[in-house]
């Protein structure tokens, strides 16, 4: 049985302008007639400009599909176990680090196998006068360095650190995303993705691996992996790994502005056309 959630079914603390939600503040709320159970760290409802960010506990043999009665595209990250996705018509199975992207006007349905999922997913309206893409690329991986961004900089209002993480581009306006993006940065010991602001966006990204530091308005707060950041248009973020010698481990985040940012793409030398 598939079980769907709208994007302002449930409740969460008021984001404000900015905000590092703790996976272990989740409320999970289970969905009508069965075991799968919704938090919603990132709403409207909470206080976001543009994005919602629903983080699903699928159970065993159970499906979730976004509420298809609104129009809105939808990416979804696997954070744990295994199942499958299905965007339209076509199916792909499905483990952690998988990512899907349904594009406005296809419906998502996400399933699990026995041990169950957890899986992120973003949803976002198409904003005036965009379009959803033409050729569309519903599956990838985090770790698709097919497209990247390497030495970012920031936009100029902090002093940029020299070792710089390499971003890649998982969905964005090249392989036809038109709202919505995923961005995975793979932050190596020692390595910052620069602090930096989105005018227009907000941003939406969670750790996924390891533990690192997120950069929210004026200071690095430690994170560990399922938590979340949000913040607003013009909110100064960014991610670091401290973290360096023979022990070290590197720090993943995932997540990206809506709607997606031009200047990223710039700095990257690609066009923010949309395929």
């Amino acid at each position: 049985m598939t079980r769907t959630a709208t994007s302002q079914s449930f409740a969460a603390p008021p984001l404000g302008d900015a905000r590092i939600v703790s996976a272990d503040d989740f409320v999970f709320a289970p969905l009508p007639g069965g075991r799968t159970a919704v938090a919603t760290p990132v709403s409207p409802a909470a206080g976001s400009t543009h994005v919602t960010l629903h983080v699903v506990r699928i159970a065993s043999g159970e499906s979730f599909s976004p509420d298809s009665s609104v129009e809105e595209e939808n990416t979804a990250v696997v954070f744990e176990g295994r199942g499958s996705a299905t965007v339209g018509s076509r199916s792909h199975r499905i483990e952690r680090a998988h990512a899907v992207y349904a594009p406005t006007g296809q419906a998502l349905s996400l399933t699990a196998d026995t041990e169950g999922l957890t899986v992120y997913v973003w949803r976002t309206p198409l904003t005036a006068g965009r379009q959803p893409g033409t050729d569309p690329e519903p599956f990838s991986t985090l770790w698709d360095e097919t497209t990247q961004l390497r030495g970012f900089g920031g936009t100029g209002q902090m002093a940029p650190d020299s070792d710089r993480a390499t971003m890649n581009f998982v969905f964005w306006p090249g392989n036809g995303s038109s709202q919505l993006c995923l961005h995975c940065g793979i932050q190596q010991p020692g390595q910052t993705f620069n602090v930096h602001l989105h005018p227009d966006s907000d941003e939406a990204f969670i750790a996924f691996e390891g533990v690192g530091q997120m950069y929210l308005r004026d200071r690095w707060i430690d994170v560990a992996p399922g938590d979340v950041l949000y913040a607003a248009p013009g909110v100064l973020h960014g991610a670091r790994n401290p973290h360096t010698g023979p022990e070290a481990q590197r720090f993943v985040t995932c997540g990206g502005p809506s709607p997606y940012d031009p200047a990223l793409y710039s700095a990257a030398g690609l066009s923010s056309e949309v395929r």
